[in-house]
């Protein structure tokens, strides 16, 4: 069955008026890695071409354009086949055949190497296909999205993210490797001879490459090489001028990390960037559905009162609070919903910027009297425009009353209760019980923040769900057995764990840390006789690390 996400359903919703500037909006997409390519051989040679993918799909947009003035009309075959025939016309090539020819080759390299990916293909064409609603069911069957009728396209050209630390791009890579096609049937598909390689030589090169990195190049692959990045450096430069900013947020409006507590002491503190598309990544958190709920909620309710005002000026606004408070233990993603609340903000037009600004304790407490005041101050200058982030807030609620601490929430109650500071958060972070404690003792602190997030410990089918998203990451595939073992002790883990030390997905990233080294020296030392087996995890990788288990409590 085909499966589908977000990437692939952001594509087929399009209309003929909307596609265009939905492929120039990927280029601020982050999470999907994209590439401009003159040329896809051997069926799109001379088309424009733009490749989307992120960690489930792959999707191929063909730019069809045409040198006369005078644009085709024609009727397309009710099957998809390479030649079109009409009567009293010349015959002519199908580019929706070429497109799908396309995709099949791309599937099949992705499926020798191993990659689970589904391959979607959008054509935009400047010909008229007089039959297109009638095909346009048969053309869903085979994955593929058609605009026709466009003008003037190939003065067009969209942006790409050719951020090669992105996990597309491994996947973009494999699409496009020719030298995979001499596995393939060479007698269905046209292929250059000279751009297969042998697979024992290819696989001695990259493992010398994993062992000991590049290996280095000849005089007429140094040129060579060289050549492509002078080309790929002009490429980029002609992409950036026509990117569109409107989604970016300008570097400098972002605050450099550090304050001054005094004149000697400087601290510190962890600036998060603005997500592109806070709303994907929201969805695809494990768990945290009474979350999703909530957050979309006050985010919906901020942006209906921002249009009443625009369309209303003089009605009354509902009081909005964006100030919370995250209650749960560590590992259970307060700090990546909180930056995704940042950003959700920022889209909605209520932060300027979307950044989060993180702080604990001792970013607060300095050395001598004063200096609270002064971090306060310099913290909240930072997340103007964005959240202020406190982690482990309860621990500024002191016992005793001379606490510093305890001078820090005042300053942050004055901070709040400023009618002209109203661009920006306050979240709250920490343990349920402790955080309840503090918000107890304090009814205007308590008041101040309306919004309560929990965040729960995660089941072990989620944080299972969260293993086979990590390994992904690397395109790590697990042996049967070795899942396993895996998922054995995981629940093993569960059930010991104490309650106030466990780390939930903290603890899913430090076993697979121990896994990947493990695998990493097993790889170098038994040298594996398939290349694919460098991405296969064995039992003999997967060690348990130490686990906190609970305390027995003494007495009756």
């Amino acid at each position: 069955m085909f499966k589908s996400n977000r990437l692939i359903n952001d594509f087929r919703k399009q209309e003929k008026y909307s596609i265009w500037k939905h492929i120039e909006a990927m280029a601020v997409n982050y999470a999907v890695y994209s590439v401009s390519l003159l040329g896809v051989e051997p069926y799109l040679t001379g088309k424009n071409v733009y490749v989307y993918a992120n960690e489930e799909n792959l999707v191929v947009v063909c730019v069809d354009s045409y040198l006369e003035k005078v644009k085709p009309t024609y009727e397309e075959g009710d099957s998809i086949e390479p030649i079109i025939l009409q009567h009293g016309q010349v015959p002519r090539d199908s580019v929706v055949w070429k497109l799908k020819e396309t995709m099949r080759l791309m599937q099949r390299r992705l499926i020798l190497c191993r990659f689970d990916l589904n391959v979607y293909g959008v054509l935009l064409t400047e010909a008229n296909i007089t039959n297109a609603d009638d095909l346009d069911d048969m053309w869903k069957a085979n994955h593929i999205k058609v605009f026709e009728g466009f003008k003037d396209l190939r003065h067009r050209r969209a942006s790409v993210n050719k951020d090669n630390g992105l996990q597309g791009s491994i996947y973009c890579t494999a699409a496009l490797d020719r030298g995979l096609d001499g596995e393939l049937d060479a007698a269905k598909v046209p292929m250059d001879p000279k751009s297969s390689l042998d697979d024992e030589d290819d696989f001695e090169r990259r493992l010398q490459e994993f062992i000991y990195g590049q290996p280095e190049l000849t005089p007429e692959e140094e040129k060579s090489k060289t050549d492509d990045d002078t080309d790929d450096e002009t490429e980029d430069t002609e992409e950036k001028t026509d990117v569109d900013t409107d989604d970016n947020v300008d570097d400098t409006l972002i605050p450099d990390g550090e304050i001054e507590q005094n004149q000697t002491l400087s601290v510190k503190v962890k600036i998060l960037r603005p997500l592109a598309n806070p709303r994907e990544e929201l969805d695809m958190l494990v768990g945290c559905d009474d979350i999703k709920r909530r957050m979309d909620e006050l985010v919906a309710l901020t942006s209906y009162n921002r249009l009443i005002h625009e369309q209303f000026p003089d009605s009354k606004q509902h009081e909005v609070s964006l100030h919370s408070v995250f209650l749960g233990r560590p590992g259970t993603g307060k700090t990546t919903v909180c930056k995704i609340f940042g950003s959700l903000l920022r889209q909605a037009g209520v932060l300027s910027k979307g950044h989060v600004v993180v702080c604990d304790r001792g970013t607060f407490i300095g050395t001598l009297w004063g200096d609270e005041e002064r971090a306060v101050r310099q913290v909240v200058e930072k997340a103007q425009g964005g959240v202020l982030m406190i982690d482990e807030a309860y621990l500024l609620n002191g016992k005793n009353e001379n606490d510093p601490g305890r001078m820090v929430v005042q300053l942050l109650m004055n901070v709040l209760a400023d009618e002209s500071q109203r661009d920006i958060a306050v979240v709250l972070c920490g343990y349920k019980e402790q955080m309840r404690k503090m918000l107890d003792t304090n009814p205007g602190l308590q008041s101040r923040f309306p919004n309560k997030f929990e965040f729960t410990d995660f089941t072990v089918d989620e944080l299972l769900e969260i293993t086979r998203r990590r390994i992904k990451d690397y395109h790590y595939l697990f042996t049967a057995q070795a899942w396993e073992k895996y998922c054995d002790m995981l629940a093993h883990a569960y059930q010991v764990r104490d309650p106030e030390t466990w780390g939930n997905a903290r603890f899913v990233s430090n076993q697979l840390e121990r896994i990947y080294i493990r695998h990493a020296a097993r790889c170098v030392k038994q040298c594996p006789k398939d290349k694919h087996d460098l991405l296969l995890l064995t039992p003999d990788d997967i060690v348990p690390i130490e686990i906190p288990r609970r305390k027995n409590k003494i007495g009756f």
